[in-house]
């Protein structure tokens, strides 16, 4: 008996948002714009299919992108009153439901020849590579799987992989017969006597044949199956089409949520063309757009608006007029330095008087354009003492006692005396809290910088697996221990209580309060590639990509928004760069970052530059500041010191398993070296030591300076 659905309250809802509940039965496409309620949106208009009889709950098919959007839109189901179990309305991901569906549907298709989803697809497309005779080194495979990958979601066989390239005007990493090449042994590689090796693009590919090919099959999914959601919708690849044709067959109860104008994703095969095409395909579609935004503030949105503006061709056609719902907040900031070390130096500057006055450091990110321009940012904010984690990164589950964590896990999943009931749901919470606590998990947090680390990323560990449960009640063991391993390989950690730093494309559905976009250098953004040797346009529908990653970026931020770019690479190098042609007409005139704005005095943030230690003339550049002194101006460098700071560094980076510049910095070593701090307050007067940095190194440094005086005399002081 279907229990009943609670009578929805619309009245929460803005007009737009209502119109698109009460739409009609059939074809209804919601063009969502960032921060304008889609998810609120979908599930009360799925709550209000079935409430007022349209359709049962579990006739209801969601799918979305992301194992966190879909999790999310569960649990706004739930609290409709849509997620008991007579009353489940199935939210997953495409590769999720095709999974479902494949496992059930297999008997009928194939019969008894077994199959087995791939764990890792490297090792194959490794060993494929090799029988062609190409390089297995590690980047070099990933650039074959990458196009392995778009090829299958662009329904791309192998033989016709080159012809695809030219069309596309893609770039393979190498000749596109060789490419081919793999591919086809790739393919070969997973089909054996004792069975099939699947990965996830073949389940969606043998699930729409299974639709396509069988009546039987096709009849039975489409009696289950009436009414399907499909969010993101700007982002699905042609494989992903076809299996939602499949899926609805000749029916139309179909409701789509997108923008196009956030397609940022087209390097792995997705296209806003079902998203663009929907009215042609459904004449009578109803067509609804949400321009109301309650993340940002009017500030942001009317940034937003003029970046995506200035966008040109079809997709830029579809725009949608953001209108700011909360109340005033500070205009965006936009700044330039002379190089990329002054640029991130600054902005762990601002980061930390944004966190010192109250912001938690979890409400701020850092997002750039590619993931190697995170290393200067990690640098910057461990020089100041803070917390920060990788998003797109390898950081998290590199870290040793993650690494031990999951051992652990791994030997626990192997033993045989553990009763069933202790290895999924709840019980698998309290499971892995219990073998945990000899690695450092505690009720508490513990004494010391180091142990605290340790114990946050155990505690990260833990809320993952509370979250993950939270998602599936059935969640075992070796499922927790497969999920850690693909999100490893995907670099995506869970969320800690830190600083995020990440790249415009990991930060896709995401927000914070304050949000800094930073390097926003023509070649860096947008990215060389899509620009001429001369700094002409080579593809134009690249570049307006880039131009939607930036107003992606833009839309992350709730309330404080700083855009900034260097002229250099380096400390010292030339200023050849410019700012990102994007950003042309957005600066304010007034701006000190304007070409046109009388030079900012450059000061500290108490409004005194510092001064030479040598001459007592102010500071210019960072690698000055850190020295304490101006570049040209003698110094008294300890060699044999700096080269015995320089051994301790490098063993204490290989006892903590991180990089040397994490301990300290080069330029960091060599103020050291020529400054001799005697006691903690001098070595905390040398720019990159900050209290976290006194606490975990100080003694072992000062201990080195001593030791060093006592053995050269003229060094005392």
């Amino acid at each position: 008996m279907m229990e009943p659905v609670p009578a929805l309250d619309l009245a929460a809802l803005d007009p737009e948002q209502a119109a698109a509940v009460r739409a009609p039965r059939g074809p209804v496409c919601v063009l969502a714009g960032a921060g304008t309620g889609k998810t609120r949106t979908i599930t009360h208009r799925i709550a209000h299919l079935v409430s007022a009889g349209h359709v049962k709950a579990d006739q209801v098919l969601a799918v979305t992108f992301t194992a966190r959007a879909a999790g999310e839109m569960r649990g706004r189901l739930r609290e409709l009153g849509l997620g008991g179990e007579a009353n489940q309305v199935q939210a997953r991901t495409f590769h999720a439901a095709a999974l479902r569906q494949l496992k059930y549907f297999w008997p009928q298709v194939v019969g008894e020849v077994p199959w087995q989803l791939i764990d890792r697809k490297f090792p194959i497309v490794a060993q494929a590579a090799t029988k062609a005779g190409l390089s297995s080194a590690t980047d070099s495979v990933r650039d074959l799987l990458s196009e392995i990958e778009w090829s299958k979601a662009s329904l791309i066989a192998p033989e016709d992989y080159p012809a695809a390239v030219a069309k596309h005007r893609r770039e393979p990493p190498c000749d596109p017969a060789r490419v081919a090449e793999v591919y086809l042994a790739y393919e070969a590689l997973k089909t054996s006597p004792e069975g099939l090796l699947l990965d996830f693009d073949d389940l969606l590919l043998h699930t729409a044949a299974a639709l396509e090919d069988y009546p039987s099959v096709a009849d039975e999914f489409r009696g289950r199956y009436r009414s399907f959601v499909v969010d993101e919708y700007q982002d699905v690849t042609p494989l992903q089409q076809r299996v939602l044709d499949a899926w609805l067959g000749e029916r139309d109860d179909l409701t789509v949520v997108g923008d196009a104008n956030q397609t940022i994703y087209s390097f792995t095969g997705a296209t806003p063309a079902y998203l663009l095409d929907f009215s042609r395909r459904f004449p009578e579609a109803t067509v609804i757009r949400l321009e109301r935004d309650y993340r940002s503030t009017p500030q942001v949105v009317s940034l937003a608006n003029r970046v995506i503006g200035a966008a040109r061709g079809r997709i830029a056609g579809t725009r949608l007029q953001l209108i700011g719902q909360r109340p005033d907040g500070p205009e965006p900031v936009f700044a330039e330095y002379d190089d990329a070390p002054a640029e991130a130096a600054a902005v762990a500057r601002f980061i930390k008087r944004r966190i010192e006055a109250g912001m938690p450091a979890a409400e701020i990110a850092v997002l750039y354009r590619i993931n190697a321009q995170s290393e200067a940012y990690e640098q910057a904010l461990t020089e100041l003492g803070i917390p920060y984690q990788l998003r797109g990164g390898e950081g998290f589950f590199a870290r040793a006692e993650v690494r031990q964590a999951v051992q652990a896990l791994r030997t626990a999943a192997a033993r045989d005396d553990l009763p069933d009931q202790a290895r999924s749901g709840s019980a698998l919470v309290t499971l892995v809290k219990a073998v945990l606590g000899p690695l450092g998990l505690t009720a508490a947090e513990p004494a010391g910088a180091q142990a605290r680390e340790r114990w946050s990323s155990l505690v990260a560990l833990v809320r993952l697996t509370e979250e993950l449960v939270g998602h599936d009640d059935q969640l075992d063991l070796p499922a927790l221990l497969h999920e850690l391993r693909a999100r490893a390989e995907a670099r995506h950690p869970p969320t800690v209580q830190g600083v995020t730093l990440a790249s415009l494309h990991a930060a896709k559905g995401l927000e914070w309060d304050a949000v800094f976009l930073v390097g926003l250098a023509d070649g860096t953004l947008p990215i060389a590639h899509v620009l001429g040797d001369n700094g002409s346009v080579a593809d134009e529908g690249a570049l307006e990509e880039e131009r939607r990653l930036l107003y992606v970026g833009v839309t992350r931020a709730r309330e404080y928004l700083q855009l900034s770019w260097a002229l250099s690479r380096s400390e010292g190098s030339r200023r050849t760069r410019r700012r990102s042609r994007f950003l042309n007409g957005l600066v304010p005139d007034d701006s000190p970052a304007s070409r046109i704005a009388a030079p900012a005095s450059g000061a500290t943030s108490n409004g005194i530059r510092p001064s030479c230690r040598v001459c007592a003339k102010p500071l210019i550049g960072t690698y000055a500041t850190m020295l304490g002194r101006c570049r040209r101006c003698p110094a008294e460098l300890d060699a044999e010191l700096l080269a015995a700071l320089q051994a301790w560094r490098e063993e204490k980076a290989l006892a903590l398993e991180v990089r040397e510049f994490v301990v300290f910095t080069d330029t960091t070593l060599t103020a050291i070296a020529e400054q001799l701090p005697g006691d903690d307050n001098a070595l905390a007067a040398i720019p990159g030591i900050g209290s976290k940095k006194l606490d975990q190194y100080g003694a072992d440094v000062l201990a080195i300076v001593a030791s060093r005086l006592r053995s050269s005399p003229q060094n005392r002081r």
